[in-house]
């Protein structure tokens, strides 16, 4: 499984939202102006979100 973090003092959420658009787990979703995680199990640690954030606040890590 997946330990993702989002360290909101950085993120911009609903004024970004790209890693939940890119997200083909639907793992991260913006939910009014934040970006929620949901489903950690799912996550298939591509870490595109983490590619594609331009505040580089994500991490993903596999906590197995």
């Amino acid at each position: 499984m997946a330990n993702i973090e989002i360290d909101y003092n950085k993120c911009d959420g609903g004024d970004c939202g790209e890693c939940a658009d890119v997200c083909p787990m639907e793992v991260l979703v913006l939910e009014g102006d934040k970006i929620n995680i949901q489903n950690t199990e799912d996550c298939s640690l591509c870490e595109v979100c983490m590619d594609v954030c331009p505040q580089e606040c994500i991490t993903v890590e596999d906590d197995e």
